[in-house]
């Protein structure tokens, strides 16, 4: 076979799993939900996350208006969007026209959004829509940052909570340096 051929026969199967696994409404939600409980397994302890709070309130880093959906679903805009936003590349699918919003999940119910494990899974896991965990440059050095779960939270969330404490010093967010304000044990 002929490396081209053989090159593109092996993009067909990697693009029929993923339509395959996406396709599976076990990895898809409709409907956000009130409350998240992350890190389960974390050695601090559970994070209890309210969406609906970052959703509805005036969560943003300048504390006037939510958080747009976009800004932890990054791939749920076209790719030239994603682009704009270092290190966020992607788009899924990669052929995506519409951009996540409250107001896009209202009018069209149906609206299936892929939840941030889809992508970035634990280091021992796959993820679901992906081949591999998704990698960055590291910002201080040439190495490669894998993203799993963990790096994808603690970047976007606890760098967020940093912004906001930045940006307005009187806040009350959690920062990078006060782990167990969102890290709780359970007794």
């Amino acid at each position: 076979m002929k490396p081209i051929l053989l090159l593109f026969v092996l993009l067909a199967l990697c693009l029929l799993t993923t339509v395959a696994r996406v396709s599976d409404a076990r990895f898809l939600q409709t409907k956000p939900p009130d409350t998240l409980v992350m890190s389960e397994k974390a050695a601090l302890g559970k994070v209890t996350f309210s969406h609906s709070n970052h959703t509805t309130k005036n969560y943003n880093v300048e504390g006037i208006k939510p958080i747009a959906c976009t800004e932890c679903h990054h791939v749920e805009q076209p790719a030239s969007e994603a682009k704009k936003f270092p290190p966020h590349q992607t788009a899924y699918p990669p052929d995506r026209t519409t951009t996540l919003t409250a107001d896009l999940l209202e009018k069209e119910p149906a609206t299936k959004v892929v939840p941030c494990r889809s992508c970035h899974a634990r280091k021992e896991e796959k993820p679901t829509v992906w081949p591999d965990l998704p990698q960055i440059k590291s910002e201080n050095s040439t190495a490669m940052i894998t993203l799993t779960n963990q790096q994808a939270f603690h970047r976007a969330c606890a760098g967020c909570h940093d912004q906001v404490v930045k940006a307005r010093p009187d806040a009350k967010s959690p920062t990078t340096t006060k782990c167990t304000a969102c890290h709780k044990k359970t007794a």
